[in-house]
């Protein structure tokens, strides 16, 4: 067999596996938006037959020799072509997957499945107790995947590496202590500032229908297609890339909180443009995929947060607010509203926490999920390190597990070593949309006439079109011609709050 031949049945089977594992999202999205409860076992049952099929597919010994026939040859040259990229990812994605035993891959796929459900209820009673035999059955499952994966330092590493490809718990660890320790003095600045905004009139009537009606428009705004996508509700937010022309994006609404879905929605809304702009010609192939969960994060929280708060983006937005909800924002000033959501103060749920506060969140769930591998930390006792963590970074407890540490459905899904990608997000937007500004002259004035286009073009093609060509690492070098840093973000906040505030910092 010739490395041409190899190469051409490699990317084939590339392409069928991943349309397999498209058929166990799709189940999955249903899972968490339509399946009556009665069906999670079923549902568990079909996912764990898919795990498994995916998981064959990925340690057949037949992709062993295909990777030894191309790997070598012309296709491996230059390093970010197409082939050479579709070939180091196919190697690192085999390499770790002959380590895990398939009955783990299906035991996860089948435990993960009830315990989101027994989640779902679990968070809406306050009832830590009956999620904890779960968690504890996931955390276990984890921890035999770390050890089977392997790691050079800590069994962290091991999961961490699922989502951010070459990351490791001690550089993470030490950009997060650089971000803490430059977010303290601006957050005292901030609480010691006596300017308060007027947050009240974000929780008056905001009729559920005219959300859907303003959000739904937003995201279309911005450029996501509704010709190829969707945009339901669920417990909690997500984003579901099934494929070339589908992607499934949701929220949660609140008739008497409109941050909780408009900005859920712009958030998932830049994940979903992010799947839509990936090149469909080589999906299932790296150049088809996200680089990693950290930028597909930074996707969501550019548009949510870089764009979405800011004044030049309400200036086009806010008369439509005003038109569709009269009652609640008839008699507010956009300065008024622009405050309050972009408030600052301490807060018990994460996916509505400021920009300020939102990364020490992050901090807390990264921190107890390295204890929950390691052993140091028992799932009885994650209430109790939960809320005292808490209190240490926000001077509050949570009143109920329901605001603590039931709030997230990630630990539910298997999905230890997710958290950090959030603030690897939040760095890796405010670098890239600084630079976008420096390549993009004018970009307020296209937002304050509600054209999101040039914006969009930019993130398409140095960003999306470029898959998994390099290491999220080498892509924000490439598009900045820096690595990652916590200056921009920084510099970001700073000037956003020390205006709102009246503080210098």
């Amino acid at each position: 067999m010739n490395a041409e031949q190899a190469y051409a049945e490699l990317v084939q089977h590339c392409k069928e596996t991943a349309t397999l594992r498209s058929c166990a999202d799709l189940l999955g999205w249903d899972e968490r938006t339509y399946l009556p409860p009665q069906g999670a076992s079923h549902r568990g049952e079909q996912l764990a037959l898919l795990a498994r099929l995916v998981h064959e597919r990925l340690t057949t010994p037949r992709l062993g020799e295909l990777l030894t026939a191309v790997e070598g040859s012309a296709f491996t040259h230059p390093a970010e072509s197409v082939s050479a990229a579709t070939i180091r990812e196919v190697r690192r994605t085999y390499d770790r997957a002959v380590k895990i035993p398939a009955s783990l891959v299906q035991e996860l796929a089948r435990v993960t499945t009830q315990a989101q459900q027994v989640w779902q209820q679990a968070r809406k009673n306050n009832d830590f107790a009956s999620f904890r035999p779960w968690l504890e059955k996931v955390v276990a499952l984890k921890q035999q995947e770390a050890q089977a994966v392997g790691f050079a330092t800590v069994p962290y590493d091991a999961l961490l590496d699922e989502y951010e490809p070459g990351a490791t718990t001690g550089e993470i660890t030490r950009l997060f202590a650089t971000l803490r320790r430059e977010l303290t003095p601006l957050l005292q600045a901030i609480l010691a500032s006596g300017r308060q905004a007027r947050a009240e009139i974000l929780a008056r009537e905001y009729p559920v229908d005219r959300q859907q009606t303003f959000g739904q428009g937003a995201a279309a705004a911005i450029g996501f297609r509704f010709d190829a996508g969707r945009l339901d509700v669920t417990t909690h937010p997500f984003c579901s890339g099934i494929g070339p022309g589908d992607c499934r994006i949701t929220t949660r609404y609140n008739p008497h909180h409109l941050n909780e879905a408009f900005f859920g929605i712009l958030h998932e809304a830049g994940h979903g443009l992010y799947e839509q702009g990936l090149d469909p010609e080589h999906f299932g192939c790296a150049p088809g995929t996200a680089a990693s969960l950290g930028i597909h994060e930074s996707q969501s929280r550019l548009w949510e947060n870089q764009v979405g708060r800011s004044r030049p983006f309400w200036e086009h937005f806010y008369p439509r607010a005003q038109e569709l909800f009269p009652q609640a924002l008839a008699d507010v000033s956009l300065a008024v509203f622009l405050f309050a959501i972009n408030e600052v103060k301490a807060s018990f749920i994460r996916v509505e926490a400021d920009e300020a506060t939102y990364n020490l969140h992050i901090i807390l769930r990264f921190e107890l999920e390295q204890a929950l591998i390691s052993g140091d930390l028992k799932v009885s006792e994650v209430p109790g390190a939960w809320n005292e963590k808490f209190r240490q970074s926000f001077d509050l407890t949570p009143p109920t597990d329901t605001l603590g540490c039931l709030q997230d459905i990630h630990w539910s899904g298997g999905g230890i070593g997710y958290f950090p990608t959030y603030t690897l997000g939040n760095l890796y937007a405010a670098q890239f949309m600084a630079q976008a500004r420096q390549d993009l002259p004018g970009l307020d004035d296209d937002f304050r006439g509600g054209s999101f286009t040039r914006l969009t073009g930019w993130l398409r093609e140095k960003i999306h079109r470029e898959g998994h060509r390099r290491s999220a690492g080498a892509l924000c070098e490439r598009v900045t011609g820096r690595p990652l840093q916590t200056a921009p973000l920084m510099a970001y906040l700073k000037q956003k709050y020390e205006s709102l505030y009246e503080v210098t910092v």
